[in-house]
């Protein structure tokens, strides 16, 4: 069964979640004193094995267990491509199934082509059900686009999971699960800011500055 506890100390150990000095501008365009930077996690075949291995649990615990069926798990371009097709693969090993899907997005679109040739690498298909997976959700422009993409082709996404929720509200005040919630897609996130910043506090003993700027930022 996947182990919340476990995961969110691989993540701390793996140096995902860490604080800054000055705060930074994200590519939400928020601005932050806090990160969640999950490169790490697929720099080497030893850390994605173990990611995917987490993901793989959560999957079946909270996905397959809760009879939600897909066909294919995909990865949101490009952070999460390469943690969806091993996943992808690993499970293709351990249903022994020889025809599990491999499906990457493209990075830039083709600017030419229907969608499931423009968006996709792979054999996609009409009434595909789709896992999506994403690294770190903050505003889920990214993943909500990607939703999109697959919807435009006529895919179905039976459900989205992020490997970090950073818990902030979007500039329309609804949080990621509300956002997608509208589209019709369940969220699944399998660690959050409010476990995993007590857990970089105590690492890394950040200013009392730097934890007041966090909180206010929730606030």
């Amino acid at each position: 069964m996947f182990d919340k506890v476990r995961f969110n100390q691989f993540l701390i150990d793996s140096n995902v979640i860490g604080f800054f000095d000055k705060p930074v501008i994200l590519k939400s365009g928020r601005q932050s004193y806090w990160y969640a930077n999950c490169r790490n996690l697929s720099n080497t075949f030893e850390m994605l094995d173990k990611t995917a291995d987490f993901v793989i649990e959560f999957i079946d615990e909270n996905i397959t267990g809760d009879g939600i069926e897909f066909d294919y798990v995909y990865g949101v371009p490009e952070g999460a491509s390469k943690l969806a097709i091993i996943v992808s693969y690993k499970l293709g090993l351990k249903n022994n199934d020889p025809n599990q899907k491999i499906v990457m997005g493209r990075g830039q679109p083709k600017p030419h082509g229907v969608p499931k040739d423009k968006y996709f690498i792979g054999d996609v298909n009409e009434g595909d059900n789709v896992l999506v997976i994403e690294d770190v959700t903050t505003t889920a422009g990214s993943l909500l686009t990607t939703i999109k993409q697959l919807k435009e082709a006529k895919i179905n996404v039976v459900g989205a999971l992020s490997l970090v929720n950073r818990m902030e509200k979007r500039d329309d005040g609804k949080s990621v699960e509300a956002a997608l919630n509208e589209l019709g897609v369940p969220y699944f996130p399998l660690g959050n800011a409010f476990n995993l910043l007590p857990l970089a506090k105590q690492k890394y003993n950040p200013s009392n500055e730097i934890l007041q700027h966090i909180e206010a930022g929730f606030r």
